[in-house]
């Protein structure tokens, strides 16, 4: 029995589901949506790349160390984007949170805040998860602001650590969140979630 289950989780309208090959065509069209596969620091799929990208998500779910969603419109079913479990430890219950992307029109919604609630909910509270993590590139500075945003401690930078796709190396920026730590992070991203935008 695999450590993350195929399950699908939902709220606000958002609904994380199994990422699958039925979901290329709209996975195809969020990234199109802002041409975001052509960001040096980002994990989207450049459109022609789509179905390996689902391949290798897929390939990574069967050998226990990754296990991707679709992020839809739970209303329409339209993909918004993707995002994924990652680095998955059995053994000492931790779970990293990253591939996530979401088509440009989702960006500075409450899309995100809604998708990282669920994930983190589910890793915490279900999975039983001591640790939660982040990764990101040194520097894609949005992504640390998100990280930082929703309670999540710098542990440090790995330096010379990952390829980019233009084949330059990056140093990586990792972010964690102890179960402890929790409780009052959700708080914190509700507060922000549900707060009247001015």
């Amino acid at each position: 029995m695999a450590f993350v289950e195929p399950t699908v989780l939902s709220e606000r309208g958002i609904q994380l589901v199994p990422l699958g090959l039925e979901h290329e065509a709209g996975l195809r069209a969020a990234a199109a949506d802002g041409e975001l596969w052509r960001l040096r620091v980002t994990s989207v799929p450049d459109p022609d790349d789509t179905r390996k990208y689902i391949e290798d998500a897929l390939a990574m779910r069967d050998a226990g160390n990754r296990f991707a969603f679709a992020v839809t419109d739970q209303q329409t079913g339209t993909v918004l984007g993707s995002t994924s479990y990652h680095d998955i430890l059995a053994a000492v219950k931790r779970v990293e949170i990253g591939y996530t992307w979401y088509a440009k029109r989702c960006q500075r919604t409450h899309v995100n805040t809604t998708c990282k609630l669920l994930m983190m909910a589910h890793a915490f509270d279900t999975l039983g998860c001591h640790v939660v993590g982040w990764r990101t590139d040194n520097f894609n500075h949005a992504s640390q602001q998100a990280i930082e945003r929703l309670g999540a401690t710098k542990d440090g930078v790995i330096r010379g650590h990952a390829m980019r796709r233009d084949g330059t190396i990056r140093d990586t920026v990792m972010y964690s969140m102890r179960a402890g730590e929790w409780p009052e992070a959700r708080a914190q991203l509700l507060y922000l979630r549900d707060r009247p935008r001015g």
